[in-house]
C-alpha cells in the first residue's frame, strides 16, 4: 500500500489473470456455452485495460487453428490453453481436463519473472478449481464469480431438464471454501451462496453487472425494423438468449399461441422473434422449438434468428414491442437490462437476478411461475395500454442507467484492493 500526502492508497493490481475454462470471451454470446458470462468477462477486461491494468484471459483451445495468444484489444490478451481434444467436449466432460488446463496456466506464468500476476479472477466453478491451485502456487488472492450455482439451478429445474451432476456441486463447495473473495451479482445470490454453500459472509461481495449504454440505448423503432426486415406495423415479441429448457423460450411460443387464439385478428400482425441458438440440453433436440411452433399453429409467425453481434442486437431490442424473459433461473439477466436500456418493456419471470435486473411495475413486469397464460395476459396488458408501455419504456431507460460497467469495475477494484491487502501478510507479498 502506498501513501499520498500521508493518506494510505489501496493497492491496485498491475496484471490480472482471468480464468474462463469452458467458454472464450471471443465467442459470440447466444449459442453453445457463450452467454452473459462472456459479456461480463469482456466488458470488465476492457475497462480494466483502459485503467492501465493488464488482463490475461485463459480459456480452453477449441480449434487447432487458434493462435496461442490473441490480443482482444490493447492490454487484454486471450490465451488458448490446450486441454483435451479441440472439439466435442461438453461442460460435464471438462473436469477431466482441469489438470491439463492448470498446467498450461502455470506454464504461462512461469515464463515470466515471479510476481507476474497480482491476483486471479475465476469465472464459473471449473475456472475456480484452476484458480484455487494457481492461487496457492503464485501466492496471490483468488476472486471468484460463480455466475450460476448448481444447487439453485437444481431447485428451480425446468421441466424435462437434467439436474446438475454431483461433481459440480462438490466442486462448487470446494471453490467457495477456498476463494479469498466471492463476487455475486445480487443480494439474493449472496444469500444463496451463504445459506447453501456455507460461505463466509465476510468474503461475499455483491457487485451488479452493467450494460454498455453507448451501444444499448433508445432508437427509432421504424428504422430499426427496416434494418432487420420487420414490417412497420407488426406487433413484435422478442426472446434473446440460448435455446435451452432453462431459458424457457417455449413459454413465449405458447403465450403467443394463446394471444392469437384469444384475438384471431392479431395473427395478421404478430411476429415472434427468437434470437439465439441451441445450447446445453437444448442441443439434444435442436429443432424442438421449431417443432413446437408448428404444433401450435404459429409456425408462420415465428422468426428464428441466429445470435448476432451487440450492435445488431440493439436493433432487435429497438424494433420489438415487448421482450419476454421467462427463464426458470437467472443469476442476473443481462438480456433484460439491455432491453430496458433500449427502451423496451420487459416481461420476465420473478426469479433470481431478474428481480433485480427488472424494476417491477416501473421498467417491466414480473410474472410469478411459468404458466404461458399468465405471460400472455401480461403481454396483452402492455399491448392494450399505450400509456403503460410508454411509462415502462421510460422507466427501463432510467433503471438501466444505474447499471454501468464502469461502476462494476469501480467496485471490483475495491474488492481486488481489499483482497490484495489481506493476502500480503499471508503470502509475504511486499510489492
Amino acid at each position: 500500500m502506498h501513501a499520498v500526502n500521508g493518506t494510505p492508497r489501496p493497492r491496485v493490481p498491475r496484471r490480472v489473470a482471468t480464468l474462463s475454462v469452458h467458454t472464450s470471451p471471443l465467442d459470440q454470446p447466444g449459442a453453445g456455452d457463450a452467454g452473459g458470462m462472456n459479456v461480463y468477462i469482456v466488458e470488465v477486461a476492457r475497462r480494466l485495460a483502459r485503467r492501465d491494468i493488464a488482463v490475461d484471459i485463459f480459456t480452453r483451445a477449441t480449434s487447432s487453428e487458434l493462435p496461442p495468444v490473441v490480443e482482444m484489444e490493447p492490454g487484454v490478451n486471450v490465451h488458448h490453453v490446450i486441454a483435451g481434444p479441440y472439439e466435442g467436449l461438453s461442460k460435464d466432460e471438462l473436469p477431466a481436463q482441469l489438470c491439463a488446463f492448470t498446467s498450461g496456466v502455470l506454464r504461462a506464468e512461469a515464463a515470466h519473472e515471479p510476481g507476474h500476476f497480482d491476483l486471479i479472477h475465476s469465472h464459473y466453478w471449473l475456472s475456480g478449481q484452476v484458480g484455487w491451485l494457481a492461487r496457492d502456487r503464485w501466492g496471490v488472492p483468488l476472486i471468484h464469480t460463480a455466475h450460476t450455482l448448481a444447487k439453485v439451478k437444481n431447485a428451480l429445474l425446468a421441466e424435462d431438464d437434467r439436474p446438475e451432476p454431483k461433481a459440480r456441486l462438490i466442486g462448487e463447495e470446494q471453490v467457495v471454501a477456498e476463494a479469498d473473495r466471492l463476487v455475486t451479482s445480487t443480494a439474493q445470490e449472496a444469500a444463496d451462496v451463504i445459506a447453501l454453500y456455507d460461505a463466509d459472509p465476510g468474503r461475499v461481495q455483491v457487485i451488479a453487472p452493467g450494460v454498455d449504454l453507448d451501444r444499448f440505448g433508445p432508437g427509432d423503432q421504424r428504422a430499426a425494423r427496416a434494418r432487420i426486415g420487420l414490417p412497420a406495423d407488426a406487433v413484435v415479441l422478442l426472446f434473446v438468449g440460448r435455446i435451452q429448457p432453462l431459458k424457457a423460450p417455449h413459454i413465449l411460443l405458447r403465450a403467443a399461441a394463446r394471444l392469437v387464439a384469444d384475438e384471431p385478428e392479431l395473427r395478421r400482425r404478430l411476429q415472434v422473434v427468437v434470437v439465439g441458438a441451441p445450447s446445453g440440453t437444448g442441443l439434444e433436440h435442436p429443432q424442438a422449438l421449431q417443432t413446437l411452433a408448428a404444433d401450435l399453429g404459429i409456425e408462420s409467425l415465428v422468426r428464428f434468428q441466429p445470435p448476432v453481434p451487440a450492435d445488431r442486437l440493439a436493433d432487435y431490442y429497438r424494433a420489438a414491442d415487448v421482450s419476454v424473459v421467462p427463464s426458470y433461473n437467472e443469476s442476473f439477466g443481462l438480456v433484460a437490462l439491455e432491453a430496458q436500456a433500449c427502451g423496451l418493456p420487459v416481461v420476465a419471470a420473478s426469479v433470481g437476478g431478474l428481480t433485480t435486473a427488472v424494476d417491477d411495475g416501473h421498467s417491466g413486469l414480473l410474472v410469478a411461475g411459468h404458466d404461458p397464460a399468465d405471460y400472455a395476459a401480461v403481454v396483452r396488458r402492455i399491448l392494450d395500454e399505450p400509456g403503460l408501455r410508454t411509462a415502462l419504456a421510460a422507466g427501463g431507460v432510467r433503471h438501466a442507467g444505474g447499471f454501468t460497467w464502469d461502476r462494476t469495475v469501480d467496485q471490483l477494484l475495491d474488492v481486488y484492493a481489499e483482497a490484495m491487502s489481506a493476502a500480503a501478510p499471508v503470502f509475504g507479498v511486499t510489492r
